[in-house]
């Protein structure tokens, strides 16, 4: 049976180096080889967040590397007989729209964790990735290698907050999400929506924002008008509460008021004379 790739010609001092063995290792310390491997062997990458591409992008990519060539090999790794792609789906993708039978790669001998790690930070650092896709790749790298927010910004070189603020918006209801991908909100808005924790209620908002055009800061208040409107709104007294009230204004003849919040718990007695607040300490007092 034939190979399924060859080696690329790279120039007098490197193919000297080079011999026939396909295990040989061009580059040492990243641990890779680099051959031209034939593009129906390769399988994308299971680990690739990466959904969506935009079609001028890739029709440019594909047009730069017709008339150019490709300057950076796609990255993949053996398995099985066949090869499965670390990083590189677009260069990969537009290989493919030139009737390409074969593509520059570095074989990578990476397990499944280096891949994923490979194949996410890789797309975390490309350009016109959507807020969307970069939330999914930074929640993944976090769950698959379980690391903490504060490990990854030093793995990816971005701050902290603005890894957890990316990975909160995928909180949002899975619409509002699709609108931030499409360009209808932008992060800022989305941000805000967070903290709005009704899927409804955040959906509301969201059709107001598009409708009206509203800006990231009258999102904002919008937001915050709804909260305190939420947070003004008293829970109905428990029943364990309502029975002791009863009791009360019974046995002493006075009006009970509880006043409930986050802070404090108070009770309140209104009495119709003096007599009867003075009967009411004197019990009090004997108990």
């Amino acid at each position: 049976m034939a190979k399924a790739y060859k080696k690329r010609s790279l120039g007098r001092g490197l193919s000297s180096i080079l011999n026939d063995d396909e295990n040989n290792i061009l580059d040492q310390k990243n641990n890779r080889l680099f051959n031209e491997i034939e593009i129906d062997l390769i399988d994308l990458n299971p680990f690739q967040p990466r959904t969506n591409f935009n079609t001028s992008d890739l029709e440019e990519l594909t047009s730069s590397i017709d008339k150019l060539g490709l300057i950076q090999p796609i990255t993949i790794k053996k398995n099985n007989g066949r090869f499965t792609l670390i990083s590189g789906e677009r260069r990969l993708k537009a290989f493919k729209k030139l009737s390409k039978k074969s593509i520059p790669a570095y074989i990578r001998l990476a397990n499944d964790q280096e891949s994923l790690e490979m194949a996410l930070v890789e797309n975390i650092q490309r350009k016109n990735l959507d807020p969307i896709e970069i939330a999914i790749s930074y929640s993944r790298l976090t769950e698959e290698l379980k690391i903490s927010h504060e490990e990854m910004s030093k793995r990816v070189g971005k701050d902290r907050t603005t890894i957890t603020n990316y990975i909160r918006l995928l909180k949002l209801d899975p619409i509002i999400q699709s609108g931030l991908r499409d360009n209808f909100i932008s992060m800022g808005h989305g941000r805000a929506l967070i903290n709005i924790n009704s899927f409804s209620e955040q959906l509301s908002v969201y059709e107001k924002i598009v409708k009206k055009s509203l800006s990231v800061r009258d999102t904002e208040k919008l937001v915050s008008q709804i909260r305190g409107r939420k947070s003004t709104i008293k829970k109905p007294m428990s029943k364990y509460y309502l029975d002791i009230k009863d009791q009360i204004q019974k046995n002493f003849e006075t009006i009970v008021k509880f006043n409930f919040n986050k802070k404090t718990k108070s009770v309140s007695f209104d009495f119709q004379s003096e007599e009867k607040l003075k009967s009411f300490l004197k019990q009090l007092n004997e108990k």
